[in-house]
């Protein structure tokens, strides 16, 4: 009996892959042949003692591009029912030498001409400069897991125009057809690899909803997946000739639907301005291609103007592109001048209506791609509820604007430069991330038509050395072979998604581990602003509704301008005061209550300079914040709570010929 109860336990108990203790990370399934992962030993599980995950974020990844832009901008497949080289192969219009490669020459140069076989030989793709090939096959994402990352942000990402002007294409170019198409793609990879390790839920791909069950995963030593998106005219809201082509209705249910399809972040706006936002150009050639996109699209190109402060967007530069082939008759791409590098165009009224929405559904917002225009408005409108969900994912946004997204609690990642370069701006950035306490991340960008690390070389002093460890010590990481070919850090640079540990041993190898472990609690540190996002509230407005009084308000036979009128919960009436300097808003909260946060909301009669000031009594004042070099706009006044009934902005010098006008002021307790 013994014997038999034996042999029974041996038949009906769990796999190995399943049972604890068993090797769970190695499929029991897997589809022959394929491309190798080359790494050895159990991945990391649980938390470290502080009850901290740990692990790598790739914040900015683009798994299915190859199905956007029409679907055959990017060639092969992220996964395919019928193996490797299926998947692996490159588009029809590639063969036999890639001289039909027409979106790499218009963008990068020369001829396009590659060899296009791709399963088993590779020889010329994937590479680190090719913007047209698959780089996130699911085995090689698989690596990058099995060598410590633990986050992946999946951008679902798409352009129209692009695709409406590419000349191969095989399916629809509205925008919002793609994203719906590579969220299912997503989830089906997420069954394809449950299918290799013996069904539903079973696998290391797991998509996430929120920050719970991310964590939960990230401790089982998986890897957690968030959807986001990254596209130019998200809710069909383009603009054309400046005129907005959606409404407030269409962004609730834009915004609902993304939800729904497990949508945590996104992008307002990308590459071209839109009814949201303007945005940050692109340099060079591919900045010209964009710009004749833009207008192709819009009806306008990129306006620009002097920059108001130090930030400033990417220079358009006026070099040429085929793409200026594409303009009507008679147009032509306007030169820029240098000093002239700010886009005119910020957050628009629609544009803000999307961020309060996002804010409301708890969802996070991308603020890279946005103008510094654009960017700065959104953060007044986010620090002026203290809404920490704010990430920069792969640094498209002026870099003065890093410490404003960490003093939220939102996170910041550097696009994946070469391991020299990613340093350098680590360590400039290196006291911000010590004085918040926080991680660091990456955003690789694979098949979002950028170029990624080129390799060193292997007569380089410092070069990576194979076999080497994971950066958790638990795994042993060798040159990844596809086939015939065997990619190498040194000689390849980071040629696909697979290659992200031997990238990040070369950022070792020349920053040393420092910068490592700031990467390492990235992890952690993209669930707390996560979390944070969640669990945000939005305080009581202390003001709203209370006696408002003012040393002057302008008078008008049509509108009234009294005091009251910035406390009334419209944001479309205000106050306004006399035309001069030394004026004063005042509110009568009630009762005494612990004030340390009061936010404006200027008219285009601003205050440069002005103080809050705070009394108990209505008689003696304390200055509690200050500033003189106000520019308008939302203006958020952060500062120790303190005991207050009366709150009073006291204007001393106007930006305008004109007096100070108030839509809002919002008064909230500690």
């Amino acid at each position: 009996m013994s014997l038999l109860l034996l042999v029974l336990a041996v038949i009906l108990g769990p796999t190995p892959s399943s049972a604890a203790g068993g090797d769970w990370w190695i499929p029991t399934a897997p589809p022959t042949p394929d491309v190798q992962i080359n790494v050895t030993g159990e991945p990391f599980t649980g938390t470290d003692s502080a009850g901290k995950v740990r692990g790598f974020v790739d914040a900015h990844n683009h798994l299915f591009g190859n199905e956007a832009f029409g679907g055959r901008l990017i060639c092969g497949k992220v996964f395919s029912p019928n193996g490797v080289a299926d998947a692996l192969k490159d588009c029809p219009e590639h063969y036999p030498d890639g001289t039909l490669a027409v979106f790499d020459y218009i963008t990068h140069g020369g001829d396009g001409r590659h060899d296009p076989v791709g399963w088993p030989t590779f020889k010329d793709w994937p590479a680190h400069d090719s913007m047209t090939h698959q780089a996130d096959y699911y085995a090689w994402v698989e690596r990058a897991w099995r060598g410590g990352q633990r986050v992946l942000v999946n951008d679902l990402v798409t352009n129209g125009m692009i695709c409406s002007i590419y000349p191969f294409k095989d399916r629809s170019c509205d925008e919002m057809t793609s994203i719906r198409l590579q969220a299912r793609m997503t989830y089906q990879l997420q069954d394809y690899v449950d299918a290799m390790y013996g069904g539903p839920g079973r696998g290391w791909f797991r998509i996430v909803t929120d920050s719970a069950q991310a964590r939960e995963v990230i401790e089982q030593g998986k890897l957690a997946v968030i959807l986001g998106v990254e596209t130019s005219e998200p809710f069909g809201c383009k603009q054309i000739l400046d005129i907005p082509q959606c409404s407030k209705a269409d962004i609730d249910k834009g915004l609902d639907e993304l939800y729904g399809l497990g949508v945590r972040s996104m992008f307002l706006c990308h590459k071209f301005d839109n009814a949201l936002c303007g945005v940050r150009f692109d340099s060079g050639g591919l900045g010209t291609a964009i710009n004749v996109g833009q207008f192709l699209s819009t009806g306008t190109f990129w306006q620009t103007e002097k920059c108001a402060g130090p930030q400033h967007d990417n220079p358009i530069g006026n070099a040429a592109s085929a793409a200026e082939s594409d303009l009507p008759s008679g147009v032509t791409v306007p030169s820029y001048d240098s000093d002239a590098q700010c886009n005119k165009r910020g957050l628009t009224d629609l544009g803000e209506y999307a961020v309060r929405g996002m804010m409301k559904r708890k969802m996070m917002l991308e603020i890279d791609h946005m103008s510094v225009k654009a960017v700065g408005q959104a953060l007044d409108v986010l620090e002026s509820a203290s809404y920490p969900g704010v990430l920069s994912s792969h640094s498209w946004m002026d870099l003065n604007w890093t410490e404003r997204v960490y003093s939220l609690g939102g996170f910041v990642a550097q696009y994946m430069h070469g391991s020299e370069g990613f340093v350098a701006e680590a360590a400039r950035t290196k006291p911000l991330r010590d004085k918040y306490g926080v991680g660091y991340g990456f955003g690789t960008d694979f098949n979002g038509v950028g170029d990624h690390p080129a390799p060193r070389g292997a007569h380089t002093s410092n070069p990576v050395t194979y076999p080497f460890k994971s950066v958790d010590g638990g795994s042993v990481i060798d040159r990844q072979t596809s086939g015939e070919r065997t990619f190498d850090i040194n000689t390849d640079g980071a040629a696909h998604v697979g290659m992200i540990p031997d990238w990040v041993e070369d950022i070792r190898k020349v920053g040393g581990q420092t910068v490592v472990d700031d990467l390492f609690r990235g992890a952690q540190s993209y669930l707390d602003t996560w979390g944070a996002t969640e669990r945000h509230q939005a305080t009581v407005d202390l003001a709203k509704g209370q006696p408002a009084t003012a040393s002057s308000s302008e008078w008008n036979p049509f509108t009234s301008y009294q005091p009251g009128r910035a406390v009334d919960g419209d944001g479309g009436t205000r106050w306004a005061s006399d035309w001069s300097d030394d004026q004063w808003w005042q509110v009568d909260l009630g009762s005494t209550h612990l004030v340390s946060r009061v936010t404006l909301d200027w008219e285009r009669a601003y205050g440069k300079s002005y103080r809050i000031e705070l009394s108990t009594d209505g008689t003696t004042w304390q200055t509690a914040w200050s500033t003189t070099s106000g520019d308008g706009g939302l203006d958020t006044a952060r500062f120790t709570g303190t005991p207050a009934r009366y709150v009073r902005v006291h204007g001393l010098a106007r930006g305008t010929s004109w007096g100070y006008s108030l839509y809002d002021v919002g008064v909230h307790s500690a």
